[in-house]
């Protein structure tokens, strides 16, 4: 009967080690698991830490301008930076107006769009006249109606010679484009008008500035 009761509790007490083990071994993980499985934190909210509390907003626009002025800086410091935006604009300016290809406008850029300058810019084109011949109707209007009436007339036959010259100008480019550059998707009407923009253009006012004079082999 001792060993019987005995064994019973050894048996016990082991039963009492193996239930406080399996008690403890869920905290043990969920410890574990509560520090590695913790969402990493934002960048944002690191910076925020490092930097340090946030001032709160300005409460009256009185205070809203105040802290606006403290932020802007000095008046000397206001126009030394405004001296370098320009100049930083009139050189991005500049090289644009050279034709340098990264400061060009998307629909400048590529070799195919300066050969289309280039060979609008070797002739002289009939559109061309067509914003002095403008300014020309605009200043007869002050005149006399009997030379607005000549003006208009010539001014319309210019226009439909214009508008021959420039659909022909439109297929010449796009035949020299096919034969210079064959792989390129640029072509068609697109290309045709955007020569016809150009030489209708007054050409000190054209922008790039052309590197070829009338008359030049392209």
């Amino acid at each position: 009967m001792k060993l019987l009761r005995r064994g019973d509790s050894d048996n016990s007490d082991k039963r009492d080690v193996e239930v406080a083990e399996s008690s403890t071994a869920p905290e043990a993980e969920s410890a574990e698991q509560a520090g590695k499985g913790r969402p990493t934190p934002k960048r944002r909210d690191a910076e925020a830490k490092r930097r340090g509390p946030v001032a709160p907003a300005p409460l009256t626009a009185k205070e809203a301008r105040a802290r606006k002025k403290a932020t802007r800086g000095s008046k000397e410091e206001r126009k030394v930076a405004a001296a370098e935006r320009r100049a930083t604009a009139a050189e991005r300016r500049a090289r644009m107006l050279a034709g340098e290809d990264k400061y060009l406008l998307p629909r400048d850029k590529g070799p195919v769009r300066a050969y289309v300058r280039d060979i609008v810019d070797a002739r002289r084109n009939l559109v061309g006249l067509f914003m002095p011949l403008a300014l020309v109707l605009i200043m007869a209007m002050f005149v006399s109606p009997a030379l607005q009436a000549i003006v208009t007339l010539a001014m319309l036959i210019m226009m439909m010679f214009m508008a021959i010259e420039g659909v022909w100008l439109g297929r010449k480019i796009n035949n020299q484009v096919r034969e210079r550059f064959p792989d390129t998707p640029d072509g068609g009407f697109k290309l045709g008008w955007y020569a016809f923009v150009r030489a209708s253009q007054i050409r000190k006012l054209r922008a790039p500035k052309p590197r070829v004079r009338p008359g030049d082999a392209i």
